[in-house]
């Protein structure tokens, strides 16, 4: 027997005993007009939609790969696809099939198509999982259109899928739900006759808690919704409270608005713990925004403002670590983001602290703001244009790198600001081989006196 994504054995004791299937199961979409989110893949004439409304011809639906987050709902738009489409539907996945079922699927496709003019759709759960020669077991079965190939992945299929089977699919990137769409779900969920049929309510307190726990996932909403539900009918409660979803889920509201003062204050908190290399409440106040739904983005972004404002030079890495950290969280997302954004976190706040190059920056603006600029000196003017030389531009200028030291003794800042000193670095970690530098390098320059100052 074909592996198949909904059996009919379990569709049959769903249709005879709704509440034996978990609540995400039962309000699954069964058509696209009842997918909430992923509008932006959903426009007529998308592939989606033309994957389900059977489109063929020369230009039929082609193999699509979905990309995105846990809970956004790949496995669900392949169900819909299932449900709607006349073409036979076969389901893998990647964590327990090998090449050898890949070819069946593909031989059997093969001869359905041959022999009844039947089409096949496979559906390929978690395709990151597949070693490199598993997905090329796949390119002639896309490439010749054998299969219409419905692949979902939850990592950056750039780095996780080769090229030939990207090249021969649509790459379509799903978003996480918004918290309308969730509570548009979660709304449906209590009164759908599928769902809990409006044997409780849910008060607003009890729904915004839903929303921070779920973070973006239909999955995980449900799940919550069907826990908490359940606790409050057993009680005979028709009303699920906050209290009620706290108990049942495990997690307490954090108090926290990502759209309102205490979103900038808990930001703020962050930043200056680290400022204070206070490690431990840094990452109270990381925990907080990470419980709370915060975008891990943000959270990134700050700490790379951070590495710069703070730390500096004091420890010339800190920025290296936080872009990086930048980078992984857009890669890879919550929950393992938190891994990352505590791995920066520690070291950001651990590293030795200078503010040199925030000042630096802020007292060279500010002059140039009350107009200290005036014209770059003429030997430093490009000289790379005809007619330039007769202008005088760059004509008495040295070359460093034919001075001994690699130093030229030669004006380089406009007369407005030539003795101006702006960058006054630290002796704090590894910023103090700077100050040892930058005052070398003024006195070979002439430059020892003067300040950012010029009174």
């Amino acid at each position: 027997m074909e592996p198949d994504l909904f059996t009919a054995a379990a569709e049959d004791r769903q249709e005879k005993d709704p509440s034996s299937s978990p609540l995400a199961v039962r309000m699954r979409p069964r058509i696209l007009d009842e997918v909430v989110g992923q509008q932006h893949l959903l426009k007529p004439g998308s592939p989606l939609r033309r994957l389900v409304e059977g489109s063929g011809g020369p230009a039929g639906a082609s193999s699509v790969i979905l990309w995105g987050p846990p809970g956004t709902g790949k496995t669900t738009l392949a169900y819909v696809v299932s449900k709607a489409t006349n073409k036979r539907f076969v389901e893998l996945s990647a964590i327990t099939a090998g090449v050898k079922e890949v070819r069946a699927v593909i031989e059997s496709a093969r001869r359905a198509t041959g022999g009844f003019g039947k089409e096949t759709v496979l559906f390929l759960d978690e395709i990151h999982r597949f070693s490199k020669a598993q997905q090329d077991s796949l390119l002639p079965a896309v490439e010749n259109r054998w299969v219409t190939l419905i692949a979902a992945t939850t990592e950056n299929p750039y780095f996780s899928i080769i090229s030939p089977l990207l090249s021969r699919s649509l790459l379509l990137t799903l978003e996480p739900l918004t918290d309308d769409d969730l509570r548009d779900l979660l709304r449906r969920a209590l009164t759908d006759e599928r769902g809990l049929g409006g044997a409780v309510t849910l008060p607003e307190d009890a729904e915004a808690h839903l929303l921070r726990i779920a973070g973006g996932d239909a999955r995980r909403a449900l799940t919550a919704l069907e826990a908490a539900a359940g606790a409050a009918l057993a009680t005979h409660e028709a009303e699920i409270t906050l209290e009620t979803v706290e108990a049942t889920v495990d997690r307490a509201a954090v108090k926290y608005d990502r759209d309102g003062d205490q979103h900038y204050d808990v930001a703020s908190a962050l930043i200056k713990s680290i400022r204070g290399s206070d490690v431990d409440a840094a990452l109270h106040y990381l925990a907080r925004m990470i419980e709370a739904g915060e975008d891990p983005r943000f959270i990134a972004r700050r700490l790379m403002i951070s590495a710069s404002e703070d730390i500096g030079l004091a420890d010339h890495t800190a920025l290296s670590t936080a872009v990086a950290a930048a980078q992984a969280v857009a890669m890879i997302g919550f929950p393992e983001a938190a891994l990352t954004l505590s791995h920066a976190t520690i070291a950001l706040a651990l590293a030795p602290k200078s503010n040199a190059a925030t000042l630096a920056i802020s007292a060279a603006q500010e002059d140039v703001r009350k107009g200290l600029a005036g014209p770059v000196p003429a030997h430093l003017r490009d000289g790379h244009y005809k007619g330039a030389a007769k202008l005088g531009h760059a004509q008495g200028y040295v070359y460093p790198h034919d001075v001994q030291g690699g130093i030229a003794a030669q004006q380089y800042a406009p007369d407005a600001v030539r003795d101006r000193q702006y960058y006054t670095p630290t002796r704090h970690g590894a910023e103090a081989r700077y100050a040892d530098v930058v005052e070398r390098v003024r006195e070979r320059l002439g430059r020892t006196h003067g300040g950012a100052d010029p009174s």
